[in-house]
């Protein structure tokens, strides 16, 4: 058999134990057809094949990327992004000129948003958000996508000026004259608000409900959804990513893949899970099992479901064991399951065969999930679920055994430390000084998770992967007597290939460059081993390889 595709004069790490370093890497059709020296790959060499001339850079196994808001993020490329704003003036200028470039836009919308955004000391208010845009509807979602803020026009255009009720755990502040300030807290309390955007709200429905759109969307609003998704795949792609998993959805989601799939607009792999809110009844993971059941090539695929136990930090949302010290109002946070409604639906769910992956932050909400994988085994019996924990970021010590014994995987999101997206000095004086050692505490859990897939986030952070291997290999400590728990370049990688395919029981098919297994490959434009950690992401992808596609060329 002769290649389709040969990348050579590389310097290719496998990520394989059987070969981990090779030189040159074929393609038949959609797989792997050799990997190895040089000369025997390009052996396979026919009148058609086309040569791709690493020059010595890196090749390694499409990146996945495990935990991202793929519609969301989509949706967000031509939003307003406010990164790194964080002062008044500068804000101010940057809304009003997006306004001026976006005169027929219903909303004016803007991501990654800081608290600090109008200044270190400004608590922000729909005042101060009228007083930037007077007279159009504006609303900032923060980084973290815990928070929206709203000027008095959003408010009233999604008519909850006066407040509305909310389930628990999600809350549209009220000042003291009963109007509410302009700040809303989770997805259910901003939901009215993002619909106000240029595609209806759809991006986020599996984000801040996790059902349907209602009304059905009309075939012009199909057509807008799938270019904005085409939009994604096509970024994604451009960083090395082929596959991603989605951390929100509904059928429609999965529907808008399939159909750009089926139109043979395939860019990148798409998982997408279920995902259950509070206002779900056990009877609805029904709709789980038939995603799972409609949707399962290895292009657009479902069988996980992905819930919220808590918020963030920064919102003093995340549910802690002992109250905030810093702001005793807060007390312990927020949890956004009833904890018997949890332990029942994590029992269910795994009964069903689902996979289980659950957005924990604080320590309580850790240990809240962690009882419900426990209740799940002692009443369905041990299985090779590989459920997942999202962020885990403050972790009791005595958690991390019952991590390693409930074999749960622990999925991390390396830009998420503080000192890179968030201010360390933002973050510290929400936390104890006997939390500190176990905050972001990755080394611990690389000793006890499964696996240890790393991710981005996106939007809330960057979604190239180069981003997060720098955040990764550069952490700083917490405190100087801290460890950094900075991770490695191999290790980085085999967080995004290797370990992020067992999480989503693909390890047979994917994550490693090997004969027979999926053709996916990025090249980059740098020997990425060879670069100091805080200059890793100069470095770009240059060839993309999904199913043995080309995706992505520079």
């Amino acid at each position: 058999m002769t290649a389709d595709i040969i990348i050579t004069n590389g310097r290719v790490l496998t990520m394989s134990d059987d070969m981990p370093r090779a030189e040159a890497v074929a393609v038949a059709g959609n797989r792997i057809l050799a990997v190895g020296r040089r000369d025997d790959v390009e052996a396979l060499r026919g009148p058609k094949t086309e040569i791709v001339n690493a020059e010595g850079c890196s090749v390694t196994p499409g990146l996945i990327e495990s935990h991202v808001h793929l519609f969301i993020g989509a949706a967000s490329l031509s939003a307003l992004d406010l990164s790194g704003i964080d002062d008044g003036s500068r804000a101010t200028t940057a809304i009003r000129n997006y306004a001026i470039a976006h005169g027929d836009d219903r909303l004016i919308y803007a991501v990654n948003g800081s608290y600090a955004m109008l200044g270190p000391s400004t608590d922000i208010t729909r005042q101060h958000l009228d007083t930037i845009m007077p007279d159009r509807p504006l609303a900032i979602m923060d980084a973290g996508m815990h928070t929206v803020w709203a000027n008095t026009l959003a408010l009233e255009a999604a008519g909850i000026l006066h407040g509305a009720e909310m389930p628990d755990g999600a809350e549209i502040v009220i000042g003291g004259d009963g109007t509410a300030t302009g700040e809303l807290r989770e997805p259910a309390a901003f939901a009215t608000v993002t619909a106000l955007n240029h595609t209806g709200g759809r991006d986020a429905i599996g984000y801040t409900d996790g059902r349907e759109p209602m009304p059905a969307p009309t075939e012009a609003e199909r057509r807008n959804d799938r270019a904005v998704l085409l939009d994604g795949m096509a970024y994604c792609a451009s960083k090395g990513i082929t596959s991603v998993h989605n951390m929100d959805g509904n059928v429609y989601t999965l529907d808008l893949c399939q159909e750009i799939d089926e139109a043979d607009g395939f860019l990148l792999r798409v998982q997408v899970p279920m995902h259950f809110t509070n206002r779900h009844a056990i009877d609805d993971l029904a709709v789980a099992e038939e995603m799972r059941r409609r949707f399962a090539s290895d292009r657009v695929f479902s069988g996980r479901v992905k819930l919220f136990m808590d918020g963030v930090l920064e919102a003093w949302t995340a549910l802690m064991r002992e109250p905030y010290p810093d702001n005793p109002k807060a007390r312990c946070g927020q949890a956004l399951h009833d904890y018997d409604d949890w332990i029942e639906l994590a029992i269910e769910a795994d009964r069903r065969g689902l996979q289980i992956d659950v957005h924990a932050i604080g320590d309580e909400a850790i240990r809240r999930t962690l009882d419900g994988f426990a209740a799940a085994r002692r009443a369905n019996g041990a299985r090779d679920s590989r459920h997942r924990i999202e962020h885990v970021e403050i972790t009791h010590p005595d958690d991390f055994a019952r991590i390693r014994d409930l074999g749960v995987i622990v999925s991390i999101q390396p830009s998420h430390a503080p000192g890179l997206v968030l201010p360390a000095d933002f973050i510290r004086p929400r936390l104890r000084d006997a939390q500190l050692p176990y905050a972001w505490a990755w080394d611990a859990h690389r000793r006890v998770s499964r696996a240890m897939p790393f991710s981005s986030d996106w939007p809330v952070a960057p979604v190239d992967p180069l981003f997060s291997f720098r955040a990764g290999m550069t952490r700083q400590p917490l405190e100087p007597s801290l460890p950094s728990h900075r991770q490695t370049f191999l290790q980085m990688l085999a967080g995004y290939t290797r370990d992020a395919a067992f999480t989503e029981f693909a390890e047979d098919r994917k994550g490693q460059l090997k004969p027979g297994m999926l053709a996916d490959i990025a090249v980059f434009s740098d020997d990425l081993e060879a670069m100091p950690g805080d200059e890793i992401d100069q470095a770009q992808a240059v060839l993309t390889i999904c199913d043995g596609r080309i995706t992505h060329c520079l």
